[in-house]
């Protein structure tokens, strides 16, 4: 049955490609091709923003009737229940059918579960709908990253994931604005169209990774299908470099199938195991040092920060999707000029203050409710946003889907991505009660969490900047063999350094390649 959905066309080179001729690297093709994939960001974005002003709307309250704070919680919790699923069988999928076939298939169940929400009545009826589309958008938040760090130059891998955060950002911002001006319909039903529209760009994604987008070049080696592997390649990375690339990548996998079977419990035993427990803590920590309690229940934020008018408080929460569009670009041109841990631990210093301040502004707006200074409350969530953005929301997306060998990329990615879920599931369901019972003290809670991510980046964690994929093993002690790796780095580097700089004078149209 797998083998219906996955890939098998040959890959061959376009007619207009003269035998013999050496391509250069086409950094405008990969770009295009990560922008197109980053759709299924832009949807993950989407959904992240979608339910902030509709669960704190009378009308929609009026017609869902939860009982209380934690069946509002469960409307958006259930929704990481599902994304737990999907990341966890992306990891089958993804080995099984192919990186852009597990992504097209996510978007089959995704358009499902955004049609089950848009048409529910009740709670269970959207918390239903919730759940689908929770499969399709995990399968995305594994697949996604995974796919384009593995088409991917290592020296931009950084900068690469990084574009994918900021189109997942524009989706943040966009659907704020989106929702805010179905606000002011004069009708009970107006949020079901922010959750109806979606279909449309997961119906192109869907369409797109089916017949477009070509497998990963890494896939198509551990499939033995070489000759393709080294044409995706030259098409991405340039002709010479991909003869380097895919020996190495050949030589990795033919290594690492020695050393691992590929099955789950290996992501549990040594040395796996600290790169498992690594991927997994930091993903965790992504979700656990504040982002989306702060980021679901932003009006109630604002609200309790002295900012009683609903519209306003809307408003100051549209303003969150624009902080988090415009502090993506920051990793896009500045993320791999620094070390991973470098820019964890800036954002972790940058988050804490903001919480911090937080708290302060809440605590004035109970001792002076009427104070116009109560206004100044919108500073701290942007503060908080602008850190997070620039270090561990593309920073945990890029090193758990890096760290790990080829032979348990997709597994260990699938594991580490049910990681971030499954605390973004916790988050979303405790913040409300945990808000209404102590106030301020879910914000001292996340800035603790934060002191202690602090110094797990700082005392465990393994810099990996500047790793190619195939250096991961070695990096991490699973590839004992050493010989030579410092030689392949250099001439690896400079092969793509190389082809990079050609491609920026020729500017070859090799994206208009297409898989035959």
């Amino acid at each position: 049955m797998i083998h219906l959905f996955k890939q098998t066309a040959p890959i061959r080179p376009p007619d207009t490609t003269a035998s013999g001729r050496k391509r250069q690297a086409n950094l405008r093709y990969v770009y295009t091709l990560t922008a197109f994939v980053s759709l299924g960001a832009f949807l993950f974005g989407w959904d992240q923003g979608v339910m902030a002003m509709i669960i704190a709307d009378d009308r929609w309250l009026r017609l869902m009737q939860p009982a209380n704070d934690w069946s509002v919680g469960f409307v958006i919790s259930i929704y990481n229940i599902g994304c737990v699923v999907g990341a966890m069988t992306t990891g089958l999928f993804a080995d099984s059918c192919g990186r852009e076939r597990t992504i097209s298939l996510a978007s089959s169940v995704f358009i499902i579960g955004a049609l089950l929400q848009a048409a529910s009545y009740t709670i269970t009826q959207i918390s239903v709908g919730r759940f689908v589309l929770g499969l399709g958008v995990g399968a995305y938040s594994a697949g996604v990253p995974l796919y384009i760090s593995e088409i991917s130059p290592a020296e931009l891998r950084g900068r690469i994931v990084g574009i994918e955060l900021m189109i997942l950002c524009f989706g943040e911002m966009v659907v704020f604005w989106i929702v805010y001006a179905f606000y002011f319909l004069d009708s009970d039903d107006w949020w079901r169209v922010p959750l109806a529209i979606q279909v449309v760009p997961a119906l192109v994604l869907a369409v797109g990774c089916w017949t477009w987008v070509p497998p990963s070049p890494r896939w198509l080696v551990a499939e033995e299908r070489y000759d393709c592997a080294l044409e995706v390649l030259s098409r991405l990375h340039g002709s010479v470099a991909a003869e380097f690339e895919i020996s190495e990548i050949k030589k990795t996998v033919s290594e690492e199938q020695a050393i691992t079977q590929a099955s789950w419990s290996d992501m549990f035993k040594r040395p796996v195991l600290k790169v498992t427990f690594l991927g997994i803590i930091i993903q965790m920590f992504q979700q656990t040092t504040g982002t989306n309690g702060i980021f679901y229940y932003a009006p109630s934020l604002f609200k309790k920060g002295g900012i009683t008018d609903p519209t306003m408080a809307n408003l100051a929460t549209g303003g969150v999707g624009v902080v988090l569009f415009l502090s993506s670009w920051i990793p896009i041109f500045y993320f791999d000029r620094f070390g991973r841990k470098t820019w964890f631990q800036f954002g972790l210093i940058g988050m804490i203050s903001a919480l911090i301040g937080i708290c302060v502004l809440q605590q004035h707006a109970l001792d002076y409710p009427n104070s116009p200074a109560n206004n100044a409350i919108v500073i701290f969530p942007y503060m908080f946003f602008t850190f997070f953005n620039m270090s561990w929301s593309s920073g945990s997306w890029t090193y758990a889907a890096e760290i790990f060998p080829i032979s348990l990329r997709a597994k260990g990615n699938a594991l580490c991505t049910a990681s971030l879920w499954i605390s973004n599931f916790v988050v979303a369901q405790v913040s409300p009660p945990i808000e209404s019972a102590t106030g301020y003290g879910l914000y001292v809670l996340f800035a603790i969490i934060c002191v202690i991510a602090f110094f797990f980046v700082r005392y465990a964690l393994v810099e990996t900047r500047g790793k190619s994929l195939e250096e991961m093993a070695e990096l991490f002690g699973i590839d004992g063999n050493e010989k030579d790796r410092d030689l392949q780095d250099s001439v690896r580097q400079g092969l793509l350094q190389s082809s990079l700089r050609d491609e920026d004078a020729t500017l070859v149209d090799d994206n208009s390649e297409h898989t035959e």
